[in-house]
């Protein structure tokens, strides 16, 4: 029996009860398909970083090397932390271990309501790959004369060659995967080039070369603005999307209202040569409104746990998983507030992992 060493840093706000049901639909896989959960829970949130100073021991990323995988649940408190510090332990994470791809899948799945009327679980199916480690979020720049009338902030946005080229081809490469499983085989390029005459002109040359590499695959190149107003218009259009660092983050989230709210908006942080721990998380925040009061969607949390079995080998049971997702969504008795429904995360927890064994 294979045995996964799983690292569950639960955060702030609604992260421990959305961890919790993670960490039970892991384990009930395990039980199911005969391989075994090890997971052990690391309190590196804003209570931390009020006792300690900081998010994370500086020891974090020695202790998180030897798992097999990390999942992280939520960060941030502003009554605790800033923003910007807070967020600090989750990019330490990512740049650590040369996380590279932020991997998040945009998909409807029947039975779930979304707001824009162009959505459908057959027009909803897209993948967003975007680059997790520089660009817009490389943590370059300064403050300079804060307080001064001639005062200014500058911020750095960092596109390497290498940076560039091994999420663009990671995106080609998962396009040619979906293509074999029947998808477009696709990939679209989010660049703002017309007004950003350096950075994203230079990702726009290296996209060209890396897609001439992959003449199978089908490719187009949209303005930031223009593909948001698409993905709404015409959400069918897309398969996989390639985007920086700033632009992915922001896309991202508009593709969650398409599937149905944030709070089934799931999220994987991927080194692909497996040199490092992979990290996977909701894409939701703290919800600091709702923590503690057991009604917040776990399923944003579980499908991202379905992203870490993947990741392991465990494709049998990510399937599975899947499969009992989406039974209780298309049912649709069993749902929380932010989909219509009254049940509570517990209950929902409890629902998808009674259609796993079933």
């Amino acid at each position: 029996m294979k045995n996964y060493r799983i690292a569950f840093i639960p955060g702030d706000g609604v992260g421990p009860e959305v961890a919790l049901e993670t960490r039970k639909t892991l384990e009930e896989c395990g039980r199911l398909f005969s391989f075994a959960i090890n997971s052990e829970t690391f309190a590196w949130d804003c209570d931390y970083y009020l006792e300690h100073g900081r998010m994370m021991p500086e020891n974090a990323l020695e202790i998180l090397k030897g798992f097999d995988a990390i999942f992280l649940g939520s960060v941030g408190d502003p009554s605790k932390a800033p923003d910007h510090v807070s967020l600090s332990s989750l990019l330490e994470i990512r740049k650590g271990f040369d996380l590279y791809v932020n991997l998040r899948p945009i998909i409807l799945h029947k039975g779930v309501p979304s707001p824009i009327t162009t959505a459908t679980p057959e027009t909803v199916d897209m993948v967003v790959v975007r680059e997790n480690t520089e660009g817009e979020y490389a943590r370059l720049g300064g403050i300079f004369a804060p307080d001064a009338p001639n005062g200014f902030a500058t911020q750095m946005a960092v596109f390497s060659r290498k940076g560039c080229e091994r999420v663009m081809r990671y995106a080609f490469e998962l396009a040619r995967t979906r293509k074999a499983q029947g998808y477009k085989g696709k990939v679209t390029s989010c660049t703002k080039s017309n007004a950003l005459n350096y950075s994203m002109v230079y990702w726009d040359t290296i996209f060209r070369e890396v897609a001439a590499e992959y003449p199978d695959i089908e490719t187009n190149y949209l303005l930031v603005d223009a593909l948001s107003m698409i993905m709404i218009t015409d959400p069918g259009q897309f398969d996989v999307i390639v985007a920086s660092n700033l632009f992915g983050d922001i896309i991202t989230d508009l593709g969650s209202v398409l599937q149905g709210g944030i709070g089934v908006a799931a999220g994987a942080n991927l080194d692909p040569e497996r040199r490092f721990p992979s990290m996977f998380e909701p894409i939701h925040g703290s919800a600091l409104a709702l923590a503690g009061k057991g009604v917040v969607n776990p399923i944003a949390s579980i499908e991202s746990g379905r992203m870490m079995l993947e990741y392991l080998g465990e494709t049998e049971a990510a399937g599975a998983l899947l499969k009992a997702v989406q039974s209780v969504l298309a049912k649709g008795d069993v749902r929380t507030r932010d989909m219509g429904g009254q049940s509570g995360t517990a209950e929902v927890g409890d629902a998808i992992r009674a259609a796993l064994k079933a």
